[in-house]
């Protein structure tokens, strides 16, 4: 699990293709490695991935075809900037929300301008995951905790403040790049605990062990 809070801008320095499969080798000096194991988490863009070899100032990580397929991942090149941030611990502060590192989707930057000192993006979400994209709710985009301002149909509004802006890869931005999108996870939760009321209530409220006997349910 992850806060959405980035610690660190790091650099890919090295992309190994294996079978279909590649190998990321991260250069990540502003990320204190020393406390980090082989098998330890990292969220790179917002990409729960596990390290495999580490020094004092960069790692590895593995990524599958289906991680390459689905997440941006596979659209990095040497030299590309990433969001990293290390798994939480419970001494681990939570200024942002929970975070699984789990992508949902692929969102699509469809506008940028400038407000004040801030910036705003919107973003345009897949239809299939524009539900639980709320006002005021939280999403990840690229491994960044963020408050959707505003909402409308499967494009939502996000302002960036100048610090956020700074120290993650946001600044880049520009219409038309793809990003990682994860929903907030207690969005999840609650469609199926809905989901799973009305399998027992049936169709109209009515529940489908009405007139069975006590034991039996």
């Amino acid at each position: 699990m992850f806060t959405g809070i980035i610690q660190t801008v790091g650099t890919l320095v090295e992309q190994t293709p294996t079978g279909g499969d590649a190998r990321l080798t991260i250069e990540a000096p502003g990320l204190d490695l020393h406390n980090t194991a082989v098998g330890d988490s990292i969220a790179v863009n917002g990409v729960c991935l596990t390290v495999t070899d580490l020094d004092d100032t960069r790692f590895s990580v593995d990524c599958s075809a289906e991680t390459l397929r689905l997440t941006t991942v596979g659209q990095l090149a040497t030299g590309s900037r990433v969001n990293l941030e290390p798994a939480l611990t419970l001494a681990t502060p939570l200024g942002g929300h929970l975070v699984s590192g789990h992508v949902d989707g692929l969102a699509i930057v469809d506008a940028r301008r400038s407000e004040a000192r801030a910036t705003e993006f919107w973003l345009r979400v897949p239809p299939e995951l524009s539900r639980y994209v709320a006002r005021k709710g939280s999403l990840a985009i690229d491994g960044v905790s963020l408050t959707i301002n505003e909402v409308s149909g499967v494009r939502c509004r996000l302002t960036i403040i100048p610090h956020t802006l700074e120290a993650t890869i946001m600044g880049e931005y520009r219409p038309g790049r793809q990003v990682n999108l994860e929903v907030d996870l207690m969005a999840r939760y609650l469609e199926r605990l809905i989901e799973s009321g009305d399998a027992r209530h049936g169709v109209g409220g009515q529940s489908p062990y009405q007139g069975s006997p006590a034991g039996n349910r």
